[in-house]
């Protein structure tokens, strides 16, 4: 069976979490919430614009992707389970290769502190 998204929906496979925190505790499966990372199976051809034009998608199968908690529709096809999403419930593609527009990603060195919403790359240490 081929599943085939139209407009600007796109089908994704949720990425099973880790059962054990990093500090190493077991999860029980009733306290796991659902993951909100997947990777895309297939991706429709995109929104059509108000002059009638056609906006490509951003995403394409196989991008691994974050989304919110509570988009999208859960559909359960040939007993393996699946989300359908709009495009825009995508909140970030994540890209585990070197990126090609550095000024699009956010790598921030370990020693960079936040304060007050922005970025200080050289922590106060004086307080």
């Amino acid at each position: 069976m081929t599943l085939k998204p139209i407009h600007d929906r796109i089908v994704v496979q949720r990425i099973a979490e880790d059962e054990m925190t990093p500090g190493g505790i077991i999860i029980p499966q009733n306290a796991k919430e659902k993951p909100t990372r997947a990777t895309v199976i297939a991706a429709g051809p995109g929104a059509l614009t108000e002059q009638g034009a056609l906006r490509p998608m951003s995403v394409k199968a196989g991008d691994e992707v974050l989304f919110g908690k509570y988009n999208g529709s859960e559909v359960r096809i040939e007993g393996t389970d699946y989300v359908i999403l709009h495009e825009s419930e995508v909140l970030a593609v994540i890209e585990h290769a070197a990126a090609t527009e550095p000024s699009a990603q956010l790598d921030l060195p370990s020693e960079t502190a936040f304060t007050g919403g922005a970025i200080d790359p050289q922590p106060d240490t004086t307080n």
